[in-house]
């Protein structure tokens, strides 16, 4: 018998099934124009927003300040300046110098008051008994007792300012109402305190109205 061949067919390969990759969808990146269009709204925008605070706060701020007014308080230019026997003849007293800026003078005939501020730059001129005048220390400008100016670059006089008596016979100054010797307004009233006004007055009035 002849040998039988037995041919012996592989048994068929499984297929095996091969995942499927999941293709990514990638989104299309914004162009150009996109992005130009995308910063230009949000520009926009954030300008729009920016001037709404700006103009809401300025609004606010404008409310407040309706509501609540800044008041700013200046000293009176008015004050008083003692009694007239307070002052001796030929004087020019210095006391309110420095809290007011003001020099009063005492003649035989009567008391003048003097803003001590040059009539150059605005500086302090000091008084020099000795040399019967003011010193100007920031540029050397020179005024006699009376006020004129007479060296330096200071433009024209002192001013005078308003002295009158008070009801309490006190002098009385306001700084408020100055006069001017290039004006001729010396001889106006207010510019000179004579002493036929105040000759009256007497120790026993000053003391009944004190």
């Amino acid at each position: 018998m002849a040998n039988e061949t037995t041919v012996v067919k592989p048994a068929a390969a499984e297929v095996k099934k091969m995942p499927v990759k999941e293709t990514a969808v990638i989104e299309e990146a914004p162009t150009e124009g996109k992005w130009s269009l995308l910063s230009r709204r949000d520009f926009l925008t954030r300008a729009a927003w920016a001037g709404f605070a700006i103009n809401f706060l300025a609004a606010t701020l404008a409310s407040l300040r309706y509501m609540f007014p800044r008041v700013l308080f200046e000293p009176s230019p008015v004050f008083k300046a003692g009694f007239p026997h307070e002052y001796a003849v030929g004087e020019v007293n210095e006391r309110f110098k420095q809290s007011q800026r003001v020099w009063v003078v005492r003649e035989s005939g009567g008391f003048y008051a003097l803003l001590a501020i040059c009539t150059h730059l605005g500086c302090t001129p000091n008084w020099f008994p000795s040399e019967d005048k003011f010193k100007c220390p920031c540029h050397g400008s020179g005024f006699r007792r009376t006020g004129i100016n007479f060296e330096g670059p200071a433009p024209r006089p002192l001013e005078r300012i308003k002295i009158t008596l008070a009801e309490d016979r006190q002098i009385m100054i306001d700084k408020s109402v100055t006069f001017r010797h290039e004006r001729g307004e010396w001889n106006k009233p207010g510019a000179y305190l004579p002493m036929k006004a105040i000759a009256y007055t007497n120790p026993t009035d000053l003391t009944s109205k004190a």
